[in-house]
């Protein structure tokens, strides 16, 4: 297993930059962002300009990327693949294309993004506008010889309608997209801390989708006692992001799960801390926080 980031937590620095930093500190890996050059997301840049991209480009980032013992673990472009606006959806549909001929000019293997919902309509709708959606993304990323990466976050009040923004962040909700896009093209960038907030075991839920699990997130969550007690179990409020090792999550057991599964494939830390927030010299402190944490861990077990 390696260590890698999620670039995007270092907002519009130079991906070139981004790379120093990370191999200085020890880091193996990126996960680079690549969404549009003209972007409003929170927690988004474009490290790679996917619609933009030149082989020649591609073949310099990737000499200076092995240069810096560092691999790119998979292209970041996490969107509302189901948007019920047609216009908004092609266009997200022809970025992720161009993301997926990124990866493959680049030899990287993943490219993730977001099922999404259409907040239109119900969730079997939408199941059945998924499975005509990725059916398509998915081939055309095996053309490509690229596989597609779901991240499970909820994205809770995503759409404005208080309920979670996409249809792809439960057990129940895996086993039917699977079900729907059954592809060896097809998997996870599991990411445990989006199931603490909904009570779900996220152990069990490893363990049980581990066949399935292409790319891993490292991010921690912390439930807030005196907010829960306030507001509730709502969306949002009684909880927040941490680095890996200042939350809840056993990490001691999910390292354990992923070696005893024999995974080789990246760590990713997905940077979401608003503690280790409000300049570059604290997101820095707090990846190299994770790094540090982890790093024991791996090498421990």
């Amino acid at each position: 297993m390696k260590l890698g980031f999620l670039t995007v937590c270092l907002g519009s620095m130079p991906l070139r930059e981004k790379a120093e930093f990370a191999a200085k500190t020890g880091f193996k890996a990126l996960e680079v962002a690549a969404w549009p050059k003209l972007n409003d997301r929170d927690y988004s840049s474009a490290d790679i300009d996917a619609a933009n991209l030149t082989q020649q480009e591609a073949d310099e980032i990737r000499e200076y990327m092995s240069g810096l013992g560092l691999e790119i673990s998979s292209l970041a472009y996490y969107d509302n693949n189901l948007h019920p606006d047609k216009e908004r959806r092609e266009y997200i549909h022809n970025h992720l294309r161009k993301v997926i001929d990124a990866a493959a000019m680049l030899n990287v293997e993943m490219a993730g993004t977001f099922a999404g919902r259409n907040f239109k309509a119900d969730y079997d709708q939408n199941l059945e506008e998924f499975a005509e959606v990725f059916g398509k993304h998915i081939e055309y990323a095996k053309s490509k010889n690229v596989k597609i990466i779901i991240e499970n976050c909820h994205m809770p009040n995503w759409h404005g309608d208080g309920k979670p923004g996409t249809i792809s962040h439960t057990p129940e909700q895996f086993r039917n997209m699977f079900a729907k896009a059954n592809s060896d093209f097809f998997g996870l960038n599991f990411d445990p801390s989006h199931f603490v907030p909904q009570y779900i075991d996220y152990s069990r839920a490893l363990n049980e989708f581990m066949g399935k699990t292409f790319h891993f997130h490292a991010k921690d969550c912390e439930i807030l006692p005196e907010k829960l007690y306030e507001k509730g179990a709502n969306l949002r409020g009684y909880w927040r992001y941490r680095m890996p090792g200042l939350g809840q999550i056993d990490w001691k057991e999910i390292i354990a799960q992923l070696k005893k599964a024999g995974y080789d494939g990246v760590i990713s830390i997905e940077h979401e801390d608003m503690l280790y927030e409000g300049n570059v010299e604290k997101v820095k402190e707090g990846l190299k926080i994770g790094f540090d944490y982890l790093n024991r861990l791996t090498l421990t077990f």
